[in-house]
């Protein structure tokens, strides 16, 4: 935590600007725009790439005698791999790694009973129905229902809709 007492994955709103482009002085000349949130986006977006990357890393070729849960930073990953898919979860040290573990495999379910035995290929060009049923699994970090019927039947309501 910073000075502030706020976390370093805290990024503050974007500054409320009417205009995104170049804005003119009374004198006509042009003023550049500074867009504040801009390069707080860009960095927060190199940090992410860099954290996933390490993730990617420390998952990927942990041994499979080890655990499934590794601490990094101030959290603890938790993964399991299906074949050739591996499905991490970033959560507090203090939080219980079985029922995340759970978590996992009701959305691995999920999938695969959406996409009759999913694949990789099922996620990376269905990925937008992929966090359709994480959005009605999870919200905000939260689980709001863990009924496969009930999931699935929003989801297929919702398609429906479109």
């Amino acid at each position: 935590e910073d000075e502030e007492g706020l976390s370093k994955w805290y990024v503050p709103p974007p500054t409320n600007t009417s205009n995104n482009n170049p804005s003119s002085s009374s004198n006509g000349s042009q003023i550049p725009y500074q867009n504040a949130s801009y390069t707080t986006t860009n960095q927060t977006e190199a940090e992410k790439v860099r954290i996933e990357s390490e993730v990617h890393r420390l998952v990927t070729s942990r041994d499979k005698k080890y655990t499934n849960f590794i601490e990094y930073n101030n959290y603890k990953l938790i993964y399991r791999r299906y074949a050739g898919l591996f499905f991490t979860i970033a959560v507090d040290v203090a939080d219980n790694e079985l029922s995340y573990l759970e978590s996992i495999h009701l959305f691995v379910e999920l999938l695969d009973s959406y996409f009759a035995n999913v694949c990789e290929l099922d996620i990376v060009f269905n990925f937008n129905k992929v966090y359709s049923i994480l959005d009605e699994y999870m919200l905000a970090g939260e689980i709001e229902e863990t009924s496969k019927r009930e999931i699935l039947d929003r989801v297929k309501f919702l398609e429906k809709l479109e």
